[in-house]
């Protein structure tokens, strides 16, 4: 990390022990360090590569005692083939074209994230998100970000916000930061497809991943991200493959 960075060596510090919101009857700790300045954008590359998260300008890890059950995963997106499932969610947004624009909160975005949250995470760690706290995650960086605006293409929705994905770029892939949609939605699959464009976006720009975030087995609300599958997951040793189980 020394040489990537030059001379300047970030401050790690370690949360106090917390509820686990995925696990329960477990508690969570994490590292964190902030990333700002000139050595922002290559320190968050070297540290997603090393299992890390960004959130706003903080980059975090778990650091459980006696549990590793957070493991930080990977699209491969060369290998990655779309299962016929996969075809009929593409197949059912065709009606919808994302645009990647720069990372600028909008009151549209808002008002879709709150009847997201309202709808889909009552109670949720974000349930009380208001829009200073949505500029700040869309805005405070100091990292290459961007958002992508899904639209319907045409119809009686023509131009209508139906999805909207927060990724960072890095050297070797996008990394997905946070995503929400119109929750009425849920036929089309929304979530599913905003991974798969994900993926074709890095194909487009010869990026080999997309980086998921966790995956914890036995937790469901993370159980979808083994869809995508082929999966590289950042262990002790590095990056190897995913197994399914």
């Amino acid at each position: 990390m020394t040489e990537q960075l030059g001379t300047r060596v970030p401050q790690f510090y370690l949360t106090s022990p917390a509820p686990c919101p995925y696990l329960p009857g477990r508690m969570e700790r994490k590292v964190f360090t902030r990333l700002s300045g000139e050595v922002a954008r290559p320190l968050n590359d070297t540290l997603t590569h090393a299992g890390f998260r960004r959130s706003q300008n903080i980059a975090y890890r778990p650091s459980c005692e006696a549990c590793q059950a957070c493991i930080s995963v990977r699209v491969v997106v060369d290998a990655f083939e779309p299962s016929r499932s996969f075809q009929r969610v593409s197949a059912r947004n065709a009606d919808i074209v994302g645009e990647v624009v720069d990372p600028w909160a909008t009151e549209e975005q808002f008002a879709l994230l709150r009847r997201y949250l309202d709808e889909r995470h009552v109670g949720g760690g974000m349930s009380d998100m208001t829009m200073f706290d949505y500029v700040a995650m869309v805005e405070d960086s100091a990292v290459e970000t961007h958002l992508v605006e899904y639209r319907y293409r045409g119809g009686p929705n023509a131009g209508d916000l139906v999805a909207v994905g927060l990724t960072d770029l890095l050297s070797d892939g996008l990394s997905m930061v946070y995503s929400f949609y119109e929750p009425d939605q849920g036929a089309r699959s929304p979530g599913t497809f905003i991974v798969l464009d994900h993926i074709e976006q890095a194909r487009t720009r010869a990026l080999p991943y997309v980086y998921l975030g966790y995956w914890i087995d036995g937790c469901r609300k993370m159980s979808y991200k083994m869809r995508f599958g082929p999966l590289e997951a950042r262990l002790a040793s590095g990056w190897v493959p995913l197994k399914p189980r």
